[in-house]
C-alpha cells in the first residue's frame, strides 16, 4: 500500500500515520462497521470518481441495517470524500470510507458506541491483473441471506470472504468462487459473477450476494449493447457448461474467468466478455458521453 498524505477521520484531516483508533473500538471486535470501495480515475476529461452516489446510497444502506446512526448527512460525507482526493492530489485512487461503531462499552450492543467515519485514498492498480485468470470453487458458502443483509458491504461478512480466498492457496488459482446455501453459485470473495450462452448474459439474482455497483452497471451496460440479461439461479455445471464467464467489481472491473476448478472455459477471454470490458473502460475513460452521468469529476 502506497500513502497517501492525509486521511479524513470524524471530519477532520490527519496526517496518515496519525489516523489512530482505540483498541477496544466496537466494530474492531464485532464487525460492526459498513464500508465501499470506490474508484478515482485519471479520466481524458480530468479525475472523476465512479458512481459515487451509487456507492453512497449502498453506505447508507448498509448503516440503516445495523441501527447505524450517521452523524453526517450524504451529502457531506460526499463532499468529504471529493475534498479528500483534492487534498491529497491523486488522480488516479482507490478510495475507501468507512463507519464504525467506536469506544464506550463493549457489549454487542453498539447503541452506547458512538458512530465514527474516515475516508482514505491510495493508488491502486489492477486487482486480478488484466488477463483471464483461473478460479477454484471455495468449501467455504457464501453467507446465509436469513442470517444477514447480505446485499449490504458490512465489515463483517469479509470474514466470510477472507476464509473463502484461502482456497486459491491449493494451486494455481487467482481467485475463489462461493456457493450459496443451496449449492447454486453466489459470488466471488469480493466480486459478482457473470456467464455468458450465445447472446445471453446472465447472473445471479440479489438473494445471497452483494449488490455490486459495478454488477449493476454491467447489467444495465449490456442491455444498452442489445445483449438479453437475467438474473436467475445457476449451478456450477452451468458455468461449466458456458460459452463464457466472468467477475465484476470495484477492484476487479471486468475480469475473464479462464478456468474454473481446473475446468477451461469455452471461450476462455470470449467475445462477450472482452466487448463489456472494452466498452466499460470506455466509460470510465470519460469516452461515453452517454455514461459519463456516472462520473462524478473532481474540480
Amino acid at each position: 500500500m502506497q500513502p497517501t498524505k492525509y486521511i479524513w477521520l470524524n471530519g477532520t484531516f490527519v496526517a496518515w500515520d496519525e489516523a489512530k483508533i482505540h483498541v477496544l473500538v466496537h466494530s474492531l471486535h464485532y464487525g460492526s462497521g459498513v464500508f465501499e470501495g470506490i474508484r478515482l480515475y485519471d479520466t481524458k476529461k480530468g479525475p472523476a470518481i465512479f458512481q459515487l452516489d451509487k456507492h453512497l446510497d449502498r453506505m447508507y444502506y448498509g448503516a440503516r441495517c445495523i441501527d447505524m446512526k450517521v452523524p453526517w448527512s450524504q451529502e457531506d460525507f460526499k463532499q468529504a470524500i471529493l475534498e479528500t482526493v483534492r487534498r491529497n492530489e491523486v488522480k488516479s485512487s482507490y478510495i475507501r470510507p468507512i463507519f464504525y461503531y467506536g469506544y464506550a462499552e463493549l457489549r454487542v450492543d453498539p447503541s452506547t458506541c458512538p458512530v465514527e467515519g474516515a475516508i482514505a485514498v491510495w493508488p491502486w492498480g489492477a486487482y486480478l491483473g488484466d488477463e483471464a485468470i483461473n478460479v477454484i470453487v471455495s468449501d467455504i458458502i457464501r453467507i446465509h441471506p436469513k442470517s444477514t443483509f447480505a446485499d449490504a458491504k458490512i465489515t463483517g461478512h469479509y470474514v466470510n470472504s477472507m476464509l473463502a480466498g484461502f482456497a486459491v492457496r491449493k494451486g494455481n488459482y487467482q481467485e475463489a468462487l462461493l456457493l450459496d446455501y443451496q449449492g447454486n453459485i453466489a459470488e466471488g470473495p469480493g466480486e459478482n459473477f457473470f456467464l455468458v450462452i450465445g447472446k445471453t448474459i446472465l447472473t445471479p439474482p440479489l438473494k445471497s450476494i452483494l449488490a455490486g455497483i459495478t454488477r449493476a452497471s454491467i447489467l444495465e451496460l449490456a442491455k444498452d449493447l442489445g445483449y438479453e440479461v437475467k438474473e436467475e439461479a445457476m449451478s456450477l455445471n452451468d458455468a461449466l457448461q458456458a460459452d463464457e464467464c466472468f467477475f465484476t467489481g470495484t477492484a476487479a472491473e471486468v475480469t475473464a474467468i479462464k478456468a474454473i476448478n481446473d475446468t477451461p472455459m469455452k471461450n476462455q477471454n470470449g467475445p462477450v466478455t472482452a466487448h463489456l470490458r472494452g466498452e466499460f473502460r470506455k466509460i470510465i475513460n470519460a469516452e461515453n458521453p452517454k455514461y459519463e452521468k456516472w462520473l462524478t469529476f473532481v474540480v
